[in-house]
């Protein structure tokens, strides 16, 4: 039915199920009047917890939406479709942080691999973690924004984690999971690793606390084990990654202060970077900057809508049953940009 109905309406479509027979996937469908897939790649996540996958589309968009065309432009874009795994308990934080770190990873090799110039990333699906979440927090870090919330004027607030709704999950709790995610090229992006580290010690910082004002080696490494990171079913970190970490706060000390490690992980406060705000993102949206350097596109956010229009208020209708998830839609143009290679 899909298959059919997109193709007569112009559309390519790409299908990528999750592995070990999970029954579900995921479906990304490119209009071939717009876009030409240049392009594609599937990631499977068979070493997270999950059987999780995403799809890494490279596309190119072939229609001239600039006036005067006589510099070349790069009309280049990266689109990737995903589904984390469901937050069943506060240890899947790790996991799930990993899933997103694992797709970033892949965008920047990919990259490298293809020599591909500075060119804007939407990421989108079910996240299945709210504003609130740290998914959230590490994509914010990495410099992307959520395509509704600018186009709404929402921050990272808690007072508008709230203000929207697209997903009534199996346990009956209505929360906003669905995010298209947007990275301009001229955005500022802190180093990836550092990033992810940063995210994994602000989780587990709080553990901690028994240990009293120094921490040793064995001990980090035990929370670790206890938390159950560094064995089947999460794996999420090896020895050696949790010694980098160790090594990340210590510079290679023998012992850590716990306010020094505290120092080092996450601020849930100040997790947004500190040279942009919420509000200079969305300008970045629509403004170039100008330098001798690439000249490509980036997306200005013109508006994004859910459906039905009462999640839009935090509120899930009971009448609808079209499915547990609301429809988001984002409208983007683009701007020419000129960034640094």
């Amino acid at each position: 039915m899909y298959e059919r109905r997109l193709s007569d309406n112009g559309y390519a479509t790409y299908k990528l199920a999750r592995t070990n027979n999970r029954g579900d996937g995921l479906l990304t469908a490119v209009h071939q009047n717009h876009f030409r897939v240049l392009n594609h790649k599937e990631l499977l996540f068979n070493d997270i917890m999950g059987d999780r996958v995403a799809q890494l589309l490279h596309v190119e968009l072939i229609m001239n939406f600039f006036e005067n065309e006589s510099v070349n432009i790069e009309k280049e874009a990266v689109v990737v479709n995903t589904h984390l795994m469901f937050p069943h308990n506060s240890r899947y934080c790790f996991p799930r942080l990993q899933q997103v770190y694992k797709i970033l990873q892949y965008i920047e090799s990919y990259g490298e691999e293809y020599q591909l110039p500075p060119v804007p990333i939407i990421l989108c699906g079910d996240w299945n973690g709210s504003k609130r979440g740290h998914v959230y927090k590490f994509l914010r870090s990495q410099g992307f924004v959520s395509s509704y919330d600018i186009a709404h004027h929402y921050t990272d607030s808690d007072e508008d984690a709230c203000k929207w709704v697209s997903h009534r999950n199996h346990r009956g709790n209505i929360c906003g999971v669905d995010f298209i995610w947007l990275y301009n090229p001229d955005n500022h992006r802190k180093p990836l690793k550092e990033s992810f580290m940063e995210a994994v010690l602000g989780n587990i910082k709080n553990h901690f606390h028994d240990n009293g004002s120094d921490i040793t080696y064995t001990q980090f490494l035990q929370t670790f084990s206890q938390l159950g990171l560094t064995s089947h079913p999460f794996n999420v970190l090896s020895t050696e990654e949790i010694r980098e970490l160790w090594d990340h706060v210590t510079n290679g000390g023998g012992v850590i202060e716990y306010s020094l490690l505290d120092q080092s992980a996450w601020n849930p406060c100040t997790f947004i970077q500190q040279k942009e705000s919420i509000e200079e993102s969305e300008e970045r949206g629509t403004q170039a900057i100008v330098s001798n350097t690439a000249t490509t596109i980036g997306f200005q956010i013109k508006n994004a809508v859910l459906f039905p229009p009462e999640v839009e208020t935090g509120h899930w209708p009971e009448n609808y049953f079209l499915s547990d998830h609301a429809h988001l839609t984002v409208e983007f143009s683009p701007v020419i940009m000129q960034c640094c290679l």
